[in-house]
C-alpha cells in the first residue's frame, strides 16, 4: 500500500468522477484508474462501483475513506514537521546561562528568538558557573551558552556583552560615599566571592584585577550565587567584586561602586560547538547577531 494509491483513492472517492479526481491530482486518467486497481487488489475488497455513468463507493470504501484520510494528514504532517526541521523552524535549542547573563541579556534574546522561530523549544538551563555551561558543551548536553570569557579553544565564540567590575560594599562603608573606589583601597578588606575551584571565570578575573594593583583578596566567606554574595556583603560580611549588572538585584543596604586602578572588564560571550550545522542553532546564532552587531558571526568548522 503506497501514499500515492491512498491519494488517488481519497480523490475518486470526494469526487465521485475519474475524470475530475485525475485533474485534481494533475494525471492522466488510465493511470489513476490503474493505482486504484493495484489498491483494491492489496487490500482483498473492492472499495468502489462504477459504470460508464457513476462511481460509488461500496461499503469497504466508506469505511477505508476514514482510515486513508487520517493516514494522508499525517503523512502531510510528517512531511511539514520534517521540513521546517530542516528549515531550523521546528525542533529543540539548550540555551545555558550563567549569572548576570540571565538579567541583562536573555529577556531580549529570547523574545526575539521566540517571535522568529515560534516552534522551536526553547530549553533553557541555568547554572552559576561557567565551567559548567563549558563542560555541557563540550558533552553535547546543551547547543548554546551566554558565559562569561575566556571561552577555551575547542569552542566557537562571540563577545555580546562587555561589563565591568564594581565594588560591592555595604551602604555605612566608609568607601560607599565615593563616585568610584581604586580597586588598591580595597586591599585592607574581607572578601565575599564564588567558592574556588569551581570554574568561575568571574572569580578569578576579580582575583587578577586585585593581583595587578598588588594585592591577594582575602576570602572570608564563599557563596554559590550572586543573590547570596550580595546579601552577605548587606549583612557586612565583607566587600566584594561583580559584575555591573549585579545592582539590578536593587538589594537594600548595599552600594555599588565603579572601580578604578585595574582592567576589571568581564566580557559575555554566546558559545557553541564548531562545526555545528544543526539549522536550530544556526537560526538561533542568526538572531543573536541581528540583536548584538558589531561582530562577525560566520559559524567556524
Amino acid at each position: 500500500m503506497e501514499l500515492r494509491h491512498l491519494r488517488a483513492f481519497a480523490a475518486v472517492a470526494e469526487e465521485l468522477h475519474f475524470g475530475r479526481a485525475a485533474a485534481r491530482l494533475h494525471i492522466a486518467q488510465p493511470p489513476l484508474s490503474q493505482q486504484i486497481k493495484y489498491l483494491e487488489r492489496d487490500l482483498g475488497v473492492r472499495l468502489l462501483e462504477r459504470t460508464t455513468r457513476r462511481v460509488r463507493l461500496t461499503n469497504a470504501g466508506v469505511v477505508f475513506l476514514e482510515h486513508a484520510r487520517r493516514v494522508l494528514a499525517e503523512a502531510d504532517r510528517a512531511r511539514e514537521s520534517v521540513l521546517l526541521t530542516e528549515q531550523g523552524e521546528r525542533g529543540e535549542i539548550r540555551v545555558g546561562l550563567t549569572g548576570a547573563t540571565t538579567w541583562r541579556l536573555l529577556p531580549r534574546m529570547t523574545r526575539a528568538y521566540r517571535a522568529r522561530y515560534p516552534l522551536v523549544r526553547l530549553s533553557l538551563h541555568p547554572s552559576v558557573f561557567s565551567g559548567a555551561q563549558i563542560g555541557g558543551l563540550l558533552d553535547g548536553s546543551i547547543d548554546v551558552a551566554l558565559l562569561r570569557a575566556p571561552v577555551p579553544g575547542p569552542l566557537a565564540s562571540r563577545t555580546v556583552l562587555d561589563e565591568e567590575l564594581v565594588a560591592v560594599l555595604p551602604d555605612d562603608h566608609p568607601l560607599a560615599g565615593r563616585p568610584s573606589v581604586p580597586l588598591a583601597d580595597l586591599a585592607g578588606e574581607n572578601f565575599v566571592s564564588y567558592p574556588d575551584r569551581q570554574g568561575s571565570n568571574l572569580r578569578d578575573t576579580a582575583m587578577r584585577a586585585c593581583a595587578e594593583v598588588g594585592f591577594w583578596p582575602r576570602v572570608v566567606q564563599e557563596a554559590q550565587d550572586t543573590y547570596t554574595v550580595v546579601a552577605l556583603v548587606a549583612a557586612a560580611v565583607g566587600v566584594a567584586l561583580l559584575p555591573a549588572s549585579a545592582e539590578w538585584l536593587q538589594f537594600e543596604g548595599v552600594a555599588f561602586r565603579p572601580v578604578t586602578g585595574a582592567d576589571v572588564r568581564v566580557p559575555v560571550a554566546l558559545t557553541w560547538r564548531p562545526g555545528d550545522e544543526s539549522p536550530v542553532l544556526g537560526g538561533f546564532l542568526a538572531v543573536a547577531a541581528e540583536i548584538f552587531p558589531g561582530q562577525s558571526w560566520q559559524r567556524r568548522r
